[in-house]
């Protein structure tokens, strides 16, 4: 797993969206939400010691009842708020934990969860040996196998996210569970060489 490592870094972060439509981008830790505009960015100022996620929802709507859903990293709240519920697999995510252990940031971009878009993370000034830019900005969706696939609910979107072996196949030597839960049994398989021959450093199941 590569993560970054940085002392002096800001608790502030920037998020920008390059797709070709809106995406409500969402804050594990945090009550509200943000809604970003093609090419739009923001600043958020975190608070100290603070951990969280970051995520993107795409193919959004409201149906005729007012009820809120996305095809990718729906929360499942019916809104555009998520009221501090996760982001339903498969999902990007951006993941932060600020100011701990010797006054260290930590932050890493994982395909745990899955890939539905692109994600870069991108420190600012701050020191350390690991602190560089981390993330996929591949076309995981373009690779995905056929038995990974997640497809738009009425095919047009084409492939929309990539699922995890673990989260499509349910089993422990995807998964990396029970005799499969040690680093001496939990050998990397084809579907992680694939997702790693687009991204090579960022964290998958195996």
């Amino acid at each position: 797993m590569t993560k970054g490592l940085v002392r002096g870094f800001r608790a502030t972060s920037v998020s920008q969206n390059p797709a070709s439509n809106t995406a409500p981008k969402r804050t594990l830790s945090a009550k509200g939400r943000l809604v970003l505009q093609t090419g739009a960015s923001t600043t958020i100022a975190a608070p100290t010691s603070w951990g969280g996620r970051f995520w993107g929802r795409t193919l959004c709507s409201e149906d005729s009842t007012d009820k809120f859903s996305c095809v990718t990293d729906d929360c499942g709240s019916g809104k555009l708020k998520c009221s501090g519920n996760g982001a339903a697999p498969p999902a990007t995510l951006a993941e932060f934990t600020l100011d701990r252990a010797g006054g260290l940031d930590f932050f890493d971009v994982s395909l745990v969860d899955g890939y539905n878009v692109p994600m870069l993370v991108v420190p600012q000034g701050g020191s350390g040996e690991k602190c560089t830019a981390t993330g996929c900005v591949g076309d995981l969706n373009g690779a995905c196998p056929s038995e990974l696939k997640v497809m738009g609910a009425d095919g047009r979107e084409g492939v929309v996210a990539c699922k995890s072996a673990c989260e499509a196949f349910n089993s422990p030597q995807y998964c990396c569970s029970g005799a499969y839960g040690t680093p001496d049994t939990c050998k990397p398989l084809a579907y992680s060489a694939i997702f790693k021959s687009v991204t090579p450093s960022t964290p998958t199941y195996i």
